[in-house]
């Protein structure tokens, strides 16, 4: 038996799963080894860390276009976690390894000091004492701080529009940038963050010694030595060359001086970083488990909902809706609005992310006063195809397709029609997740429903006949923090030469849960095929008309 720890530092929360493996020498039986989740806990930063005044993990900001947190934040939640683990009834001396998850983008500035700081963490003194004290959103560095830059901006920034333009322009264009890196320039990617604290601190820049993603300065923290990155999270970057998986020149010329020197290097995602730092061993009774290259939330998604092969997909329905899968090869989406990132198996993954999505179920759902019951009746009480009826459901600016002036657009749709409005809402939704996601080249068998939105079977069937594909739920509260931990499996297994294949790894605990599936209905896969058709060309001349 032995236990695996996976992390995930999310916007607004630090999670951990403890996955327990039975099993005989790896995998090197027929058998899958049994695998069962023995620990969860959770810190929530607005509710455990209130000093740092965050709300939903994010500082405070006069610009809403700015969104900064903490890193000192993310390490006390570190030594919150272990303490709590520690705590509890789990024997720590069978843990084998750990690996994390984080959320992507989001970037840390040290300075020079940081390298002896962290590699020499005494066990007496909590560790936010030891990085440097700060007051919630103080730009005033203490004298101590092995920070150069005191808060970190995240995936939500949008506020460097014009080092977008800059970068892009020192490239070529937007597609050649895509290309390259798997995404065209975007606000809320690290590149362009750098950019910007270059120009507008140009002696803060300078006094940084290294840059490191969320993951890669958790993983430091806790091997107790700079840890590299992984693919999955460099990829998110705006920085990394696609195809051969290390810095671009080009993509660093084009971003700051001097950036080669200040980023950590590339590693495979199952590459063992180092051991626990004493600091967690001799603080909490850890043992000196292997610390495996942490990733971003969305390539351990991958491996949390079990994708490990093409032709599987997964559509997570929460606050916003999100397609990703996994792809051998990779593939630019032309259209700039789809990303391209590195997976931990050594493959890609696609994804597409949609911001309108419970957000507008939502709205149209309070704007006709039903309950999500009376929602359901509402989409039953409709033929598939609305009768023609189309919504194009942009509630707020969005995402995918690139709509930078919200409002709704209806086509043949009066807004006082309860039910074609419910129809209207979901059929343009997966409509939009099945036109969006064709660049990824995937032709789609079986779809993995997550999210909240995943427990309403009407929503499902929409999905079902839109993709012509089968539908399974797929329960799993953080399925980052799951892949996380199987990522810990995985490279603790292939360091001891097993050779663990990923079907062994995901399976009888990334999986959908025991039920039928959700089967398209052929009729209704007809009306879908010719709708998606018109629904396509009238989406530009949405995008460019009035609200309704």
């Amino acid at each position: 038996m032995a236990l695996y720890l996976g992390l995930d530092s999310s916007t607004q929360s630090l999670t951990a799963l403890v996955l327990e493996v039975e099993h005989d020498g790896h995998g090197r039986s027929d058998e899958p080894p049994r695998k069962s989740l023995v620990f969860e806990h959770s810190i929530s930063f607005d509710e455990n860390l209130p000093l740092y005044g965050t709300r939903h993990g994010v500082l405070p900001s006069e610009d809403p276009s700015v969104a900064v947190s903490s890193p000192l934040m993310w390490a006390e939640a570190l030594d919150q976690m272990f303490e709590a683990i520690a705590a509890s009834s789990l024997d720590l001396s069978q843990l084998a390894a750990i690996a994390g998850s984080a959320q992507q983008h989001g970037s840390v500035y040290l300075g020079p000091r940081a390298t002896e700081v962290i590699a020499g963490l005494v066990p007496s003194c909590p560790l936010v004492e030891q990085l440097g004290v700060t007051t919630s959103g103080n730009k005033e560095a203490p004298k101590k701080s092995v920070l150069s830059r005191q808060v970190s901006p995240i995936w939500m920034d949008s506020s460097t529009t014009e080092e977008c333009r800059e970068i892009t322009g020192a490239i070529g264009d937007a597609d050649q940038l895509a290309q390259l890196t798997g995404s065209r320039a975007f606000e809320r990617f690290t590149g362009p963050q750098i950019r910007k604290f270059y120009k507008h601190d140009p002696e803060g820049w300078e006094a940084t010694d290294r840059v490191h993603m969320v993951s890669s300065f958790m993983a430091s923290l806790l091997a107790g030595a700079h840890a590299p990155l992984d693919p999955g999270d460099a990829s998110g970057m705006n920085l990394m060359d696609l195809r051969t998986r290390d810095w671009s020149l080009e993509m660093l010329e084009a971003t700051a001086p001097k950036l080669a020197a200040k980023l950590p290097p590339i590693v495979p995602s199952s590459t063992i970083v180092g051991t626990l730092a004493p600091y967690w061993q001799h603080r909490f009774g850890f043992p000196p488990a292997k610390v495996v290259a942490w990733s971003g939330d969305n390539p351990c998604s991958l491996v949390g909902t079990g994708l490990i092969r093409e032709g599987q997909i997964a559509v997570s329905l929460g606050t916003s809706d999100t397609l990703f899968g996994l792809m051998r090869e990779p593939r630019v989406d032309r259209t700039g609005t789809g990303h391209v990132f590195g997976s931990p198996t050594g493959d890609y993954m696609g994804l597409t992310c949609f911001l309108n999505g419970s957000l507008a179920r939502e709205q149209v759902r309070n704007e006709h006063s039903l309950d999500w019951k009376g929602f359901s009746e509402m989409l039953r009480a409709t033929p598939p195809g609305n009768n023609g009826s189309i919504m194009f459901p942009w509630f707020e600016a969005e995402i995918t397709p690139d709509v930078r002036t919200p409002g709704v657009r209806r086509v043949d749709l009066a807004a006082g029609d309860k039910a074609r409005n419910v129809r209207a809402v979901v059929e343009a939704q997966m409509m939009a997740l099945a036109n969006h996601s064709r660049w990824m080249g995937v032709e789609v068998d079986v779809i993995h429903a997550t999210g909240g939105a995943a427990v309403n079977t009407d929503i499902l069937q929409v999905l079902a006949d839109v993709f012509e594909a089968k539908v399974r739920r797929f329960k799993v509260t953080n399925s980052a923090c799951l892949g996380a931990a199987l990522r810990a499996y995985h490279a603790e297994a292939t360091a001891n030469g097993s050779g663990l294949s990923w079907e062994k790894v995901v399976d009888g605990i990334a999986v959908p849960v025991a039920e039928s599936p959700i089967m398209p209905k052929q009729s209704s896969v007809k009306t879908y095929t010719r709708l998606r058709r018109r629904y396509a060309k009238l989406e530009p001349l949405a995008i460019s008309g009035c609200s309704d």
